[in-house]
């Protein structure tokens, strides 16, 4: 460890801890988003975006997603990278890929790999860093990056759990086993509507992207365990370009969410409506990238559950 990192990590102590790894975040850093998942997937990249793709390995196991914030306008990414790299590196951890958005492959890499949806999670395609970490069967993605005002951090971790075992079910129409509805059912009961915040669609396409998506394993769970609920699927954009084309766009998106439900998750059709607004409903403003990438969404409303 250099002297440098090792004066940052003694500034650091009394910060939060992360999970088993008591990753030591820099001070003022505010936990953002925190899920825990007792048993999931992670593919891990082991490069940048090379040949139309990002190399990768998949890892399961108890999964951790948490974001950070911290707020300066001054932090650089790599201020806020070395000193977790640092750790990482006390703690036995093998180093399995590191970039910065260059070479990583700017907004190829960004939408080819997991990352938590805005505003939990700002990535700048410009200004940003990732690092891969390996020890036995655990894994941990690192990614960096900053807006204006203040710099962000995403920890994705795999660990191992060999006592976890899965006990798959039989799914009407489909092959994914049932999963315990959770924190999506909830706020679909309570609110009436869920955004479904995990979704990557395919660049400059309508097409949702290969992965398995929390939010649709819950939301099938949900619907799988109440048969007579209905729900609609609405799409939304920024306000870039045409209204009419986005208003197309929004219920295409809708369309592909819908389908992705029926086939992987055995959900009748019949079960779900089809929406598109556009840009007409945002939930922020328009004018900065942060908030039209918070605008680009689709969202669950349950219609009815008896």
């Amino acid at each position: 460890m250099t002297g440098r990192a090792a004066c940052f990590l003694a500034l650091m102590l009394g910060a939060a801890p992360v999970a088993a790894l008591d990753l030591v975040m820099p001070p003022g850093a505010r936990l953002i988003a925190d899920r825990s998942m007792p048993f999931d997937s992670y593919d891990l990249p082991l490069d940048g975006f090379i040949d139309g793709r990002v190399r990768s390995r998949s890892y399961e196991g108890q999964k951790l997603r948490q974001s950070w914030r911290v707020d300066s306008a001054s932090v650089t990414t790599l201020q806020l990278l070395a000193p977790l790299r640092a750790q990482l590196d006390a703690a036995g951890y093998e180093m399995a890929h590191e970039c910065e958005s260059a070479t990583c492959g700017g907004f190829d890499f960004r939408f080819a790999v997991e990352v938590i949806p805005s505003p939990d999670m700002y990535v700048d395609i410009r200004d940003y860093r990732f690092l891969s970490a390996v020890q036995g069967d655990a894994a941990v993605g690192l990614m960096v990056s900053r807006s204006r005002t203040a710099g962000y951090i995403q920890i994705i971790e795999i660990t191992p759990r060999d006592a976890q075992r899965l006990t798959p079910r039989p799914v009407p129409g489909g092959d994914a086993p049932a999963a315990p509805a959770t924190g999506l059912a909830e706020a679909l009961l309570a609110q009436g509507h869920v955004v479904l915040d995990d979704l990557v669609f395919a660049t400059g396409t309508v097409a949702l992207s290969d992965g398995r998506y929390a939010s649709l394993t819950d939301l099938g769970a949900f619907l799988r365990q109440n048969p007579s609920a209905r729900i609609a699927l609405v799409g939304h954009t920024d306000m870039t370009g045409a209204l009419e084309t986005n208003i197309t766009v929004s219920r295409q998106r809708a369309e592909a969410v819908r389908d992705r439900l029926v086939t992987v998750h055995g959900i009748e059709p019949g079960r779900m409506v089809l929406d598109g607004l556009g840009p007409l409903s945002p939930r922020d403003t328009n004018l900065t990238g942060e908030g039209r990438e918070r605008n680009r969404r689709v969202e669950a409303v349950l219609l009815s559950r008896d």
